[in-house]
């Protein structure tokens, strides 16, 4: 793994059981989630997609989408997920800072929370282009914790 650039712990227990983060990865930057559940690290990888391009507290949850993916392996999911996330932000011009998510077998039910682009307010730091396979992992860690992370082309 990178060097740690960002953590947010939202339980802010030394255990930090439910966060995001960021670790360095050349020219891009990776992203990492880690939750409970698979679905809470996938949460806590699109905050950390989020906390790439700006200040996760400035963005409020005003509107809701739906996201539905399928993949044949949690990575591949992940991948899709994030990717899902970027297309939403590109085309709806819109920015989330709240995610629900459901993962049942290869599919993921999300509903994301966020509002409309304000580049004075947001003040956008990177356009992402995509979640790639780099550094991509999905995995149950030993203490039961569950972690999820790639690299997202910057």
């Amino acid at each position: 793994m990178g060097e740690v650039t960002a953590v947010h712990a939202p339980d802010s227990g030394e255990h930090r059981a439910v966060h995001w983060e960021h670790f360095s990865h050349g020219a891009d930057v990776g992203i990492r989630g880690v939750g409970a559940t698979m679905a809470e690290a996938f949460a806590q990888a699109a905050l950390a997609l989020t906390a790439a391009m700006c200040d996760v507290a400035s963005v409020r949850p005003l509107e809701v989408s739906e996201i539905v993916c399928r993949a044949p392996s949690p990575e591949l999911l992940l991948v899709d997920w994030l990717n899902a996330i970027v297309y939403a932000i590109a085309t709806e011009h819109r920015i989330f800072s709240e995610f629900d998510v459901r993962i049942d077998q290869r599919e993921l039910h999300a509903l994301i929370k966020g509002e409309p682009i304000d580049r004075d307010r947001h003040q956008p730091a990177v356009e992402i282009k995509g979640a790639t396979h780099t550094s991509l992992r999905v995995a149950q860690e030993p203490d039961g914790r569950w972690v999820a992370q790639c690299v997202i082309d910057v």
